[in-house]
C-alpha cells in the first residue's frame, strides 16, 4: 500500500513570472486532496490545477503513469487517462466522466498530497551547479548528480519542480527536519513480474503485460528519432544495469556530438541514460531513464526508449533476462 503521511495544511496562491506556469488560486494540499473530477472544460495547460494534480497522482498510483506530475492536463496525462479508461472498459474523449473518476479514485487509497519531512540524505549532495548540454562536456565530471535538493525531491515524488515549489512557497528544501507537501506516490509493493513489453513507436508509449496477457502498467515514452529510429520487431532484455556508466561510441554519429573517440560519462540521475539501463538484444538499444522528465514524449531519443527515471526503475524491477520487447506502430 502507499505510505500514509499526515496531511499538509499549506495555503498558497503563488504567481510565477510570465515564463512559468500560472498557479491556480488556492493551490495547496487541501485543494488537491479535496478536488472533484476535472470540469468538462479542462483547465488551460499553462495553469496548475488542483483537480489535474490529483488526477495525475491517482493515475501514477494506478500504474498508468502521466510521466512528470505537473498539475497540467498535457499530452502524457491524456495518454495515461485514455489507457486507464480502455483497461477498465470505459470510454474517454478528453472528458473525465463520473464513472471514470470513480474507478480511478477507487484504484488506490490515501490522500493525494501528504507531509514529508526532509532528511539528511535529501540535502547532502554533492550537487552540480549545472548539467552540461553537450555530452563531451559531461565526460570529465565525477558524477552526473542532481543540481539541487529541490530537483532531487521533485524526482523522488514524481513531480515537476514548479509544482513542488507551488505547494511549498518560500521553501528552499535545504534543511533536514522541515516538513513539505508532496505527492503521495511512494509505492512499497514489489512490481508484478513482467512477461512482455510493448513499445508503441507511433503513440510514444510503453506497456507491460503479465503472463496471462493482462496489462500491468502504462508509461509515456520518448521512442527514437528520424536520425536514429527505434528498431522494429521483437527484441529481448539481455541485462539490467542500475546507476549505469554511459559509453559513447563514435560510430553512433549522434547529432551534436563531434568526438571521434569513444568516451564515458559517470553515473548519476542526470546521466544521459538516467539511473537505470535495460539492455536489449539489438546493438546499442535499450530502455532507460533521463535527467529531463518533463521532456518525455516531447523530444527525440537516439533510437532507444526513454522513460522518467522512476518509471524506468519500475519497469526494471519487473523484467528479467529474456523478457520480450515488441516494437509496434499503431494508428493514432
Amino acid at each position: 500500500m502507499f505510505r500514509r503521511f499526515a496531511l499538509a495544511g499549506f495555503a498558497a496562491a503563488l504567481l510565477f513570472l510570465s515564463t512559468t506556469p500560472v498557479v491556480a488560486a488556492g493551490l495547496d494540499a487541501a485543494s488537491i486532496n479535496d478536488a472533484a473530477a476535472p470540469p468538462t472544460r479542462l483547465p488551460d495547460r499553462q495553469q496548475l490545477s488542483p483537480s489535474i494534480a490529483r488526477l495525475e497522482i491517482l493515475l501514477d498510483r494506478a500504474h498508468f503513469s502521466p510521466g512528470e506530475i505537473d498539475g497540467k492536463f498535457g499530452e502524457n496525462a491524456q495518454k495515461a487517462l485514455a489507457a486507464f479508461a480502455e483497461a477498465n472498459g470505459l470510454s474517454f474523449d478528453k472528458a473525465v466522466t463520473a464513472d471514470l473518476w470513480t474507478r480511478l479514485v477507487a484504484a488506490s487509497e490515501g490522500a493525494a498530497v501528504v507531509t514529508y519531512t526532509i532528511v539528511d540524505a535529501d540535502v547532502k549532495g554533492p550537487f552540480l551547479n549545472k548539467v552540461p548540454v553537450k555530452m563531451e562536456s559531461m565526460k570529465d565530471l565525477p558524477a552526473l548528480n542532481y543540481t539541487s535538493p529541490r530537483e532531487a525531491l521533485a524526482e523522488k515524488f514524481h513531480m515537476s519542480e514548479a509544482l513542488l515549489q507551488a505547494l511549498n512557497p518560500g521553501q528552499k528544501f535545504d534543511k533536514p527536519g522541515d516538513s513539505i507537501a508532496v505527492a503521495n506516490v511512494l509505492d512499497t509493493e514489489k512490481p508484478a513480474p513482467v512477461a512482455r513489453i510493448e513499445v508503441d513507436k507511433t503513440r510514444q508509449t510503453l506497456r507491460t503485460f503479465d503472463a496471462a496477457g493482462k496489462l500491468i502498467a502504462f508509461y509515456p515514452a520518448t521512442v527514437g528519432s528520424t536520425e536514429k529510429p527505434t528498431p522494429s520487431g521483437t527484441l529481448k532484455v539481455t541485462a539490467i544495469n542500475k546507476n549505469p556508466t554511459y559509453h559513447y561510441n563514435p560510430k553512433y554519429k549522434f547529432k551534436g556530438v563531434k568526438s571521434k573517440r569513444p568516451f564515458t560519462i559517470k553515473p548519476g540521475p542526470n546521466n544521459p541514460v538516467g539511473v537505470v539501463w535495460i539492455n536489449l538484444s539489438g546493438e546499442g538499444y535499450g530502455i532507460h531513464g533521463t535527467g529531463n522528465p518533463g521532456k518525455i514524449s516531447k523530444a527525440e531519443s537516439h533510437g532507444c526508449v526513454r522513460l522518467t527515471n522512476w518509471d524506468a526503475l519500475r519497469v526494471a524491477a519487473g523484467v528479467a533476462k529474456g523478457t520480450p520487447v515488441a516494437f509496434v506502430e499503431s494508428s493514432r
